[in-house]
């Protein structure tokens, strides 16, 4: 039996989460139609919709499923990608624009019918979804834009004006300028759902290797031979889906990767739960995320506390000070809760791209990989699952709503710490500017 060597963080999800499943005992030699390398929800969709189109799945995680950023994030499920059907077109046409905004719009359904299909006990509410904006310009900029797609689209979505925000965040004054709401998203245990896709994908046949780190992918004919700690697995097709992760260890499979993504840390706060007295703060139970480049993201959990993050230079193992910063800015939205004492801190890694979108690779035949969730791993990383399990069955990638690129490094990757630090040095005084509505 492999031993665990990367225990689960502390964190609030690993305090609240159901029980993990038992997962597959590795044996010396294996085989599988699909490997999949990484148990975060993207490889963990995968290998559930490989099943269910009668594939065989094996996944291998280095850690166990969920430990990355999918046990760790905020748990907002949020429909669609960041970017416009008017920025997707600019770079991939108006066809292909639209049918990836259209497919990726169905992520929060996706998310959600899988927990119905399955049963899956992880506190999710499809209570919707607010993105706030912090002042006129990226009202206008931002939030109007997304808000007007998503209505021609067909989603009965809603602009709030500052009187109707501050009423969704149950404040007297709201500290935004405006907002709008998207039905179609809501809240979540993180870690709960990972576990609960590993569960439904084990029901439906897939074999997940827990604390199996693949060492080595190299091709084998018309196949590929993954080698891990005691055992070897040979798989026709390969998924690489350990996104942040990349490069990170044992999982520097693919050269070059690595340089495609730049893993920036996202910290996170919970409050001790919240008594009868603060029930009117976010009456609704939603997740809310502002439209700052270095954005806010906050919601309650299932009982009751605050949970509020945002970017830290603060890596794996964060203290209580390093909340300094989320206690004032929980102070600034909900002053009735002060400077509330934190329960739980912890961080994580987000993937960010060049270009800030998602993206899928081929780099070789019969490897598939994604990268770059870029703050969207809920909904989008369950249904680019979906869309890989399609191109790993033989789908052409022309019939698949996403298009495969090539991937596209950072210069200077070396150098990337320094230079993320430098950026959000001056994303903060821009963000800044526009709370006072000094730029427009």
């Amino acid at each position: 039996m492999n031993m665990p060597t990367r225990q689960l963080p502390r964190s609030l999800w690993a305090a609240t989460a159901c029980p993990a499943p038992a997962y597959t005992q590795p044996r010396a030699e294996m085989t599988a139609d699909v490997a999949v390398i990484g148990g975060g929800y993207t490889g963990l969709s995968t290998a559930l919709h490989l099943a269910r189109k009668g594939h065989k799945a094996v996944i291998l995680e280095a850690a166990e499923p969920g430990w990355g950023a999918s046990g760790r994030n905020g748990g907002q499920v949020i429909a669609g990608m960041k970017a416009t059907i008017g920025e997707l077109a600019g770079l991939f046409g108006q066809d292909a624009a639209h049918r990836m905004v259209a497919n990726m719009g169905g992520s929060a359904d996706l998310v959600f019918s899988l927990i119905e299909r399955y049963g899956m006990n992880c506190h999710a509410v499809r209570s919707g979804w607010l993105q706030a904006a912090h002042g006129p310009k990226p009202y206008r900029d931002l939030v109007v834009p997304r808000y007007e797609q998503w209505r021609s689209l067909g989603v009965a979505a809603e602009l709030l004006n500052a009187s109707e925000t501050a009423s969704a965040l149950g404040v007297a004054a709201s500290p935004y300028h405006a907002a709008w709401r998207d039905p179609r998203g809501g809240v979540l245990q993180p870690l709960s759902y990972a576990r609960e896709l590993a569960r439904a994908a084990l029901s439906e046949g897939v074999e997940i290797l827990a604390y199996t780190p693949a060492r080595r992918l190299q091709q084998d004919g018309a196949g590929w031979v993954i080698a891990a700690d005691g055992m070897t697995l040979h798989a026709g097709q390969v998924v690489l889906a350990t996104n942040a992760y990349t490069g990170a260890g044992s999982e520097s499979l693919w050269p070059g990767l690595e340089r495609a993504l730049i893993p920036v840390t996202s910290f996170q706060m919970a409050t001790h739960p919240l008594d009868e007295r603060y029930d009117h703060i976010l009456p609704a139970g939603m997740g809310v995320t502002d439209s700052r480049r270095l954005l806010l993201y906050f919601r309650r959990d299932h009982q009751k506390r605050l949970v509020m993050g945002g970017r830290s230079p603060v890596e794996d193992s964060p203290t209580f000070a390093d909340a300094a910063p989320l206690q004032r800015a929980v102070q600034g939205l909900f002053p009735e809760l002060g400077l509330p004492k934190p329960e739980f801190v912890w961080s994580g890694k987000v993937a960010i791209t060049k270009d800030r979108l998602p993206h899928i690779h081929q780099p070789a035949a019969g490897l598939h990989v994604f990268m770059g969730c870029n703050g969207r791993g809920v909904g989008l990383c369950t249904m680019m699952g979906k869309m890989l399990a399609d191109l790993a069955c033989g789908v052409p990638a022309a019939d698949v709503p996403f298009p495969v690129t090539v991937p596209d490094s950072f210069a200077l990757h070396g150098l990337r710490k320094l230079g993320v630090y430098a950026l959000s040095q001056y994303y903060r005084l821009l963000d800044k500017m526009e709370a006072a509505g000094r730029l427009r």
